[in-house]
């Protein structure tokens, strides 16, 4: 009777081998087992991380539906209205959701409408400030975020040096090198989850403050030259007048006595 041998069993087709070596565990047992080792301090910076990008990612869907990177009519509403033709100008205005075409419009409305030209730019300046407004709601969290996870990391970093320290002391004279080591690598995790929260974050926040300064600069910018271009008067007689009513109004000369 043929005894088969360990290394021939393990030689047959669909065998397994008896020294396997175990696989090394994945990406995402990794990231348990750092967030397991961090504690309490590592959830919270990962929960920043997730408001911040949360907020990144639905001020961007609102920039892109304000059209806010979109400016090419302004310069054609500039033409129109300098023509005379603001009943043009503030049709096209009117079907766009910017926020620049929107005081755009205010103050071309106006115009046609012979308003005073001080209640017009109150006008404009109250809907440039409102819509401004909404432009930068919540990138204060992000702010907050970008600040507070450094100083969080580094909160995280002293209290487990503590708990370190609080080993070797509880270990005497038995003093395992590794206890310290292995305290000082947890301790110094929080504070690399902080900079990796903070960094994206601030980077995050600039870009978003950049480009509401660039939207207001252009509202700013399109809304003063209709107030100082000369409005020429059209062929239409319902716009003809838009001069007084812009503040342009030249005086009349005087009859001589």
């Amino acid at each position: 009777m043929n005894e088969t041998t360990p290394s021939a069993a393990a030689a047959l087709p669909g065998a397994v081998p008896t020294d396997a070596v175990t696989p090394p565990p994945g990406a995402l047992d990794q990231a348990l087992e750092l967030i397991q080792a961090g504690g309490p301090v590592v959830v919270i910076l990962l929960v920043f991380s997730v408001v911040a990008l949360a907020i990144f990612i639905m001020k961007m869907i609102q920039f892109q539906s304000a059209r806010l990177w979109s400016r090419g009519f302004v310069e054609p509403a500039l033409t129109q209205a300098r023509n005379g033709r603001l009943a043009e100008a503030l049709a096209g205005l009117r079907g766009l959701r910017s926020p620049v075409a929107e005081v755009m419009a205010v103050a071309i409305d106006g115009f046609r409408h012979r308003i005073a030209e001080d209640r017009i730019r109150e006008e404009v300046a109250r809907i440039g400030s409102a819509r401004l407004e909404e432009l930068r709601s919540y990138l204060r969290v992000i702010e907050v975020i970008a600040t507070l996870s450094p100083l969080l990391g580094l909160f995280g970093t002293v209290l487990g040096m503590i708990d370190a320290f609080r080993q070797m002391e509880a270990a005497g004279s038995n003093v395992n090198p590794a206890i310290l080591s292995g305290g000082i690598w947890v301790a110094l995790l929080t504070t690399a989850v902080g900079l990796a929260v903070a960094i994206p974050a601030v980077a995050m926040l600039n870009w978003l403050e950049r480009t509401v300064e660039r939207a207001a600069h252009t509202m700013d910018d399109a809304v003063t030259r209709l107030f100082t271009m000369p409005l020429v008067a059209s062929n239409h007689g319902a716009d003809h007048g838009e001069r007084e009513a812009a503040g342009l109004r030249q005086p009349h000369a005087q009859p001589a006595e």
